[in-house]
Order: C-alpha cells, then sequence, then structure tokens
C-alpha cells in the first residue's frame, strides 16, 4: 500500500487483509494511511452527522490541521450551524471551510421557483451540494466520507476506498464496518459534541425542508426527502452516462 491511488490508476482494493477488529474497525488504520498518503491532496467533506464526528475526532488524531468542507446550502437547521461552533472550539487547529453554492436561496427561488426542494429535489440538491463539492474536489486526488453500509441497500457494497465516477476521484470511506450503535457508543465513550436534533428522533439530518423524524424502530434514513422516491442527495451515485 505504498504507492499512490489516484481515479485513473484505481485497480484493487488495497484492505483485504486489514484487520477490522480493533477498536475502530479499521477506520484508524485507513485514515492513518489516507492522510499519509495523500496529505493535503485529500479532503474531508462533512455533513455533521453522527457518523461526521466519529471521523472528525478520529482525522483530528491523524491530522490535526486536516481540510473538513460543509456543504452550507443556506437550508440547514440551527442546530447543525450550533454544532460546527462547538467542534471548531473543541478542534481550533481543524481547517473547516463552509462551502456555499453560487445561487442564495432567494436567487434560487427567482431562477427556478420557490421550494424548488418540493417540486424538484434533485435540481435543487445538484445545485445546493453536488456542483459545490465538484468544485470542492476540482484538483484534489481523495475524499473521505461516512458513509457506513448498514445505512441502506445503495450504500452496501461500498468500500474502504472507491473509485468515485462521480466526482472521478478517490473515495475513503472508514466507517463501512460500523453500525449505528457502534457510532454513538464512540460518541458517548469519548464525550463528543453532536447535533441536538438527534435526540429528537432525527438519525440522518440534511437541510431542514428535507429531514423529517424518524418512528422509533425505523431506518435511519427514512427522514430524508420522505414525501417522495429520492434516497440520495446525489453525491454518492455516479454520472448518467
Amino acid at each position: 500500500m505504498d504507492s499512490k491511488i489516484t481515479y485513473t490508476n484505481f485497480a484493487s482494493h488495497p484492505f483485504d487483509s486489514l484487520n477490522i477488529f480493533d477498536e475502530t474497525k479499521g477506520a484508524y488504520q485507513v485514515l492513518k494511511w489516507a492522510y499519509d498518503t495523500y496529505g493535503d491532496e485529500i479532503v474531508y467533506a462533512c455533513s455533521f452527522g453522527a457518523e461526521g464526528i466519529v471521523l472528525i475526532d478520529l482525522i483530528s488524531q491523524v491530522k490535526p490541521d486536516a481540510r473538513i468542507v460543509f456543504l452550507d446550502t443556506g437550508l440547514h437547521f440551527e442546530e447543525t450551524y450550533d454544532l460546527i461552533e462547538r467542534v471548531k472550539a473543541k478542534y481550533p487547529e481543524l481547517n473547516i471551510e463552509l462551502k456555499k453554492p453560487d445561487l442564495t436561496v432567494d436567487e434560487q427561488a427567482e431562477h427556478y421557483g420557490d421550494n424548488l426542494w418540493r417540486r424538484d429535489p434533485n435540481q435543487c440538491c445538484y445545485i445546493r451540494k453536488v456542483k459545490p463539492l465538484e468544485e470542492v474536489l476540482t484538483g484534489q486526488t481523495a475524499w473521505v466520507s461516512g458513509l457506513r453500509r448498514e445505512q441502506s441497500p445503495t450504500r452496501a457494497n461500498t468500500d474502504f476506498l472507491n473509485k468515485d465516477e462521480r466526482f472521478q476521484s478517490v473515495k475513503v470511506c472508514p466507517l463501512i464496518h460500523w453500525t449505528w450503535d457502534n457510532v454513538w457508543d464512540y460518541i458517548k465513550s469519548n464525550d463528543l459534541p453532536y447535533n441536538a436534533l438527534h435526540d429528537q428522533n432525527y438519525p440522518s439530518i440534511g437541510c431542514a425542508p428535507c429531514t423529517s423524524p424518524v418512528a422509533a424502530g425505523g431506518d435511519s434514513r427514512e427522514g430524508r426527502w420522505s414525501n417522495n422516491m429520492k434516497t440520495e442527495c446525489g453525491l454518492h451515485v455516479g454520472r448518467k452516462s
């Protein structure tokens, strides 16, 4: 695992023999390798969900000044922005950037009409999340994501390292073997800050208009775009041919 894996030379998964039964289920080792390998050519695109808090804590241990990018759609809950400020205070060396889309919410309404997220959530996600991340990842060899296999059927085959067709980059997913209970055990045992909405039955937290609480025992992704068939914002699916 000494040579640098890129989108263009991506051939195989380098962590087949990794010990996934350690304290972090391989996550720390994957992150250590990723930041040692890519240095400033890797960025963590963080949503500041529960998985994000775990990754921020682990990343701070291997690269205290790592670049963390939050896609600031302008439509997030106040609780999310409050959490970001608490994380900044806890990890002052981290380079946390709030990346905004080209259009403000009002400008988007002028161009596409009010409440685009209701009429065409895919277009709204592209404008406010996918396109900004494309801009962030331009020139970046790799990026970190908090995907877990347990989250949904569309994420069940995620590997530690993935050839990302959407952004033509290497996507590093250290938490693929973590369960929801693992995430919360880590947060609680390390006394980490987290979004207050998690205590109000919001397991997965995105933009306020498209996120709702989930009934007890419900799937962690049920509260996202609950009124239509949409299940992903588009960051984790390939480009359409």
